[in-house]
């Protein structure tokens, strides 16, 4: 695998060192193996959905942590004795999958339906930091 060093940039991108360390942590690891596989819809601009395929986990097997702009999912299953398996295909492996959120992107829902894990996020940006309109030859500015 192919390593990117980003350290030329870091002269010529003054107050993007955040950004730079984000992109070094997912060249460097992602979720091993990844497992479980996942999907993330754009539903509009600003609402998106991660898609979770956790077959075999029950609700209370399944933990969601937001924290600051992390969102970590983990799977935990406790192993059942006396049970004796000819095959075993099914992945009954625990999990943590991290997800790395923008700014002001905040979870507002998860469920589960068919084996699938939706968790719903909403980008809410702060008026403050909204566009605004500088009108040319006053001190008066146009909300919009």
């Amino acid at each position: 695998m192919r390593t990117v060093d980003f350290t030329p940039l870091y002269r010529n991108a003054i107050g993007f060192d955040r950004l730079f360390n984000m992109m070094e942590a997912n060249t460097a690891k992602n979720s091993p193996g990844g497992y479980p596989p996942y999907n993330i819809e754009q539903q509009d601009e600003n609402h998106f959905r991660i898609t979770m395929a956790v077959a075999g986990f029950a609700e209370n097997q399944l933990d969601l942590t937001q924290k600051e702009n992390m969102l970590i999912v983990k799977g935990e299953r406790k192993a059942e004795e006396g049970k004796s398996y000819v095959y075993q295909g099914i992945a009954e492996r625990d999990f943590e999958r991290k997800f790395q959120l923008a700014d002001y992107v905040k979870v507002v829902g998860a469920s589960m339906e068919n084996g699938l894990l939706h968790i719903d996020l909403e980008r809410e940006i702060p008026e403050a930091m909204k566009p605004r309109k500088i009108e040319i030859g006053s001190d008066k500015l146009i909300e919009g």
